[in-house]
């Protein structure tokens, strides 16, 4: 219960990608001591005695409007976005088998390549325009294409708000890869947990997928298009990949791990090597069936398992050169094929469809190897730096080779959209096809709120938050046909009673056909008859009159009369707001955001409003409300915003310039006992 006010120890430290040298180092860890002394000076403040100095206009937003604009006549095409930041953080370390079979224990650092797409949708007569929420933090984004399973990627900056990509056929592309007949693709994985392919012919790098574990190996089931894979640390899990989909699924804990694996097409059974023995695996299962000791490596480290699709022989690659194997009855004999030990470390192995062995050495940036299985003879072809794509880790720990032996585009188009099955989200429903996420597919955002508006409150943002993931659903014109908002109230600290709502502004509320989730309890909220709240032009969603009603999740639906523009309806989450203790006129909304028809952005109260300019901003610089593009973890009772964060003043008194990301789990960001479980 609130009272209406009348009248980390040795924190680690953070590292950007390009973060190495000591004093650095230094002014970061400078930098968190002092916001931890002053957190604890805070302690000793009333909150009325505390200010924050914000510049002009500061909106507190963590969040920016972009516009997609790309260009491709090609047909038959699709395109993720993915919103891209250049910044490694430290994200504690890892116990983990290596490719060597040795226990090592290493510090680990994330990027922060949003790791699902955002959006997802297929030019229209060449076009695709859409427009959607990312980070303020995101300076680029990662526009990818698909057509048929071959994957292309760029870097696009973001400028004035808005991403310009036109794609262009390469030209003077190599005369032996216009063939038709036979595709390759290799797909590579790496200990950091990045799944990417690279265009052999190219030397082309494209981003994938985010691994559910990184690892050192991957192997393809060519006919059923799905790749596995081996975590890199305990539980060691067989993950599996679906090449049409980009899912990921878990087959079962290995329970060990190393540096090899292929899958064979004449058993259909994995085989997996570490050191000097071989076992099979039953990819549906997990379950291991067999085990043989291995005869004859010079060097039992590192390497790669092949076989050969046309005639079945077996390879080995390992630190010490390539090994062809052959099964005696009881165990494998490995005869080592070059001559020499090599003058690279071999991690991974896969065959062309010319009968070419690629390799990749254990390097940072890894180069990849072509080897002639008769004589061993080898050369370079690319490396990491054949393009300039820096996205994600192009380090190498395996590859295996993803044969395409038709290039027709699928033409299967069950509902009639004009949008094949394998790119529709919906290809059963003609009026549906792709969908925007805010903040991303798997993520989630949270809206805040301090309810003792317009008078001082304790800063915690723990009277009402929700957390919410919206996905506006598209047509094959990529315009959107509705809206669904995943949400559920994820801390009720309010003495209150308090209602939320969104107002769409720009959509007109005649506009909404209809609107199902919501929930109610009390009588003071008034609506027409497609769910929309009465009296508003907007459309004004009130998802309930009592925050008690959404402690679990609840979906809120919203339908549109004809299919609008993603520009018209706007970016999640819209203009939220609460309704304070059940008086329909008391909206708290964001800073600088309006009120709806029904609210009132100056009231009068008993003793001295700290508002009165009405912009939802205090006299001494803190808001009422704050929207994060993230899971929000919510401060504990009294416990104010920024003695929780401990970079949450120094961004707001940049204005929003520093520390972007300043709600993340990054190390030294959060004081843990700080804040709600």
């Amino acid at each position: 219960m609130k009272t209406v006010i009348k009248s980390f120890g040795l924190l680690l430290i953070i590292f950007s990608m390009f973060t190495s040298c000591v004093p650095e180092v230094e002014q970061e860890e400078n930098l968190i001591n002092n916001q931890q002394n002053n957190n604890n000076s805070n302690n000793n403040n009333s909150t009325s005695d505390k200010s924050i100095n914000i510049p002009a206009g500061f909106d507190y937003k963590t969040h920016q409007k972009v516009t997609i604009r790309i260009s491709d006549n090609s047909g038959h095409t699709k395109y993720d976005v993915f919103g891209y930041s250049d910044q490694k953080y430290f994200a504690g370390t890892e116990t983990y088998i290596d490719e060597s079979g040795n226990q090592v224990t290493e510090d680990v650092y994330k990027d922060d390549i949003i790791n699902k797409p955002i959006f997802s949708g297929s030019p229209k007569n060449g076009v695709l325009n859409v427009t959607l929420t990312l980070p303020t933090y995101a300076k680029k984004v990662y526009v990818r294409r698909k057509q048929g399973l071959k994957y292309s990627g760029e870097l696009v900056d973001i400028t004035n708000q808005e991403v310009q990509f036109t794609y262009t056929a390469n030209k003077g592309t190599n005369k032996k890869a216009s063939r038709t007949s036979v595709t390759d693709l290799l797909y590579c994985v790496n200990g950091d947990g990045h799944l990417f392919q690279v265009d052999p012919k190219t030397g082309e790098y494209t981003f994938l997928s985010e691994m559910p574990m990184g690892s050192y190996t991957a192997a393809i089931d060519q006919e059923n298009l799905v790749m596995y894979s081996i975590g890199r640390s305990n539980p060691y899990p067989l993950m599996k990949y679906d090449i049409v989909t980009g899912e990921w699924s878990t087959v079962a804990n290995m329970g060990f791990g190393g540096p090899r694996l292929d899958y064979n097409i004449q058993d259909n059974l994995l085989y997996f090597s570490n050191s000097d023995f071989l076992r099979t695996i039953d990819p549906e299962t997990g379950n291991v069936l067999d085990e043989w000791d291995i005869n004859g490596l010079h060097n039992k480290s590192g390497g790669d398992l092949k076989f050969d699709e046309t005639d079945g022989t077996f390879y080995l690659a390992s630190f010490s050169g390539l090994y062809r194997l052959t099964f005696n009855g009881t165990s494998y004999d490995a005869a080592r094929i070059s001559a020499d030990n090599l003058p690279y470390t071999p991690t991974s192995m896969t065959i062309d469809s010319d009968g070419f062995l690629w390799l990749a050495d254990a390097v940072s940036n890894a180069n990849l190897i072509i080897m002639d299985t008769q004589t061993g003879g080898w050369e370079y072809t690319y490396g990491a730096s054949a393009n300039n794509d820096t996205s994600f880790n192009r380090k190498i720990n395996d590859l295996t080779t993803l044969r395409i032996f038709n290039d027709t585009p699928d033409t299967t188009d069950t509902d009639g959209d004009g949008i094949v099955d394998s790119e529709d989200s919906f290809p059963d429903d003609a009026d549906k096809a792709f969908e925007i996420f805010t903040p991303s597919k798997y993520g989630t955002g949270s809206i805040a709120f301090e309810d003792l508006w317009p008078s001082y409150g304790d800063y915690d943002f723990n009277d009402v938050a929700l957390n919410y993931k919206a996905i506006a659903i598209l047509n094959s014109d990529n315009e959107a046909v509705q809206i669904d908002f995943h949400c559920n109230v994820k801390a009720n600290g309010a003495g209150f009673t308090n209602g939320f709502g969104i107002e769409m502004e720009g959509v007109p509320s005649n506009l909404i056909e209809s609107v199902t989730g919501t929930n109610y309890s009390h009588d003071y909220i008034t609506l027409n008859a497609n769910g929309t709240e009465a009296n508003q032009q907007n459309a004004v969603i009130i998802f309930t009159d009592d925050q008690d009603n959404f402690l679990t999740e609840t979906t809120v639906s919203i339908k549109f009369t004809r299919p609008i523009s993603t520009e018209q309806l706007g970016t999640a989450p819209f203009n939220p707001f609460i309704i304070k203790n059940m008086v329909r006129a008391h909206e708290i909304h964001l800073p600088y955001y309006s009120t709806t028809d029904l609210g009132q952005n100056v009231v009068e109260i008993d003793g001295i409003s700290k508002d009165l300019d009405g912009n939802y901003i205090s006299d001494k610089g803190y808001p009422w409300a704050i929207s994060i593009i993230h899971d929000f973890k919510v401060p504990k009772e009294n416990v104010a915003i920024d003695e929780a964060y401990n970079f949450f003043r120094i961004w707001a008194t940049s204005g929003g310039q520093d520390y972007t990301d300043w709600y993340k789990d990054n190390t030294g960001y959060r004081n843990s006992s700080k804040l709600q479980n």
